[in-house]
């Protein structure tokens, strides 16, 4: 079968389980992005079968209505200041879904694209200039299980830039309170980049997530009452893999809310 650079596949090694798009082609090499998982992959041409993206908008629309479904807002009194977003991501086309779902959730959020290595070195300047109360830094991620331990941070590929992207943000902001992190990808060291300072992490079973769990998880805190606390595990129930691919700690809110509206 012939397939071109754009073209939708899934991989029948692996059941069909998830779509993916060709980015690249050498020689029968194909190398493939997926869809709705923050995930790089390889593949053999005979392994693929070409397959339409359908269902995606309403995916997305599932998630919303997921996230939106439990926060009850009385607009007719009051009035809400809800939290700002920096979301940092070395994926164009995620960030750009994952800005999408922000506006729809009419959040005020700010994107920027970057390269996982590229994130810590630059990191300061982006919250010096934004100011944000919720830093997402994500993009894409991968345990390597041939080369060891799921304890070594450098079985992974881009867990280790991750963790120094916290610690670069903790470095602006120590309180965990007033600068909630964001941060991880698909099979992410989910314990590392706790211990260096993130609220919310990836991944704790290392497995894939989903391209908007991140933003999920940020949308929900910054749409959460300010000095209260919030509703952990309802929370991570809301990204579409649960607890086995988000996990963190209690967090307080960061929405202002307003009287008389």
């Amino acid at each position: 079968m012939f397939f071109d650079v754009g073209d939708y596949v899934t991989r029948d090694s692996h059941n069909n389980d998830l779509l993916f798009q060709i980015v690249d082609i050498k020689d029968d090499l194909v190398y493939l992005k997926g869809v709705d998982v923050r995930l790089y992959a390889d593949s053999e041409m005979e392994d693929l079968r070409k397959a339409t993206p359908k269902g995606l908008e309403k995916l997305d629309e599932d998630l919303i209505e997921r996230v939106s479904s439990s926060i009850h807002l009385d607009r007719d009194e009051y009035f809400y200041l809800p939290g700002k977003i920096l979301h940092i991501d070395g994926d164009q086309d995620y960030l750009k879904r994952c800005m999408e779902f922000y506006k729809k959730m009419k959040l005020q959020a700010f994107g920027i694209v970057s390269k996982e290595e590229d994130i810590a070195p630059d990191i300061i300047s982006y919250l010096n200039k934004v100011q944000p109360d919720i830093v997402v830094i994500t993009g894409h991620d991968a345990y390597y299980k041939r080369k060891g331990s799921s304890k070594d941070l450098s079985n992974y590929k881009n867990s280790f830039h991750f963790k120094n992207a916290i610690v670069k943000a903790r470095e602006y902001e120590k309180s965990q309170d007033k600068l909630i992190v964001v941060a991880g990808a698909c099979q992410s060291d989910y314990e590392e980049l706790i211990k260096a300072g993130a609220n919310f992490a990836s991944s704790p079973k290392r497995i894939n997530i989903h391209a908007l769990d991140p933003a999920i998880i940020a949308a929900s805190v910054a749409l959460s009452e300010k000095n209260k606390n919030i509703d952990l595990l309802s929370m991570i129930e809301k990204t579409k893999y649960g607890s086995e691919g988000m996990g963190g700690i209690i967090t307080s809110g960061t929405m202002y809310v307003g009287y008389p509206r």
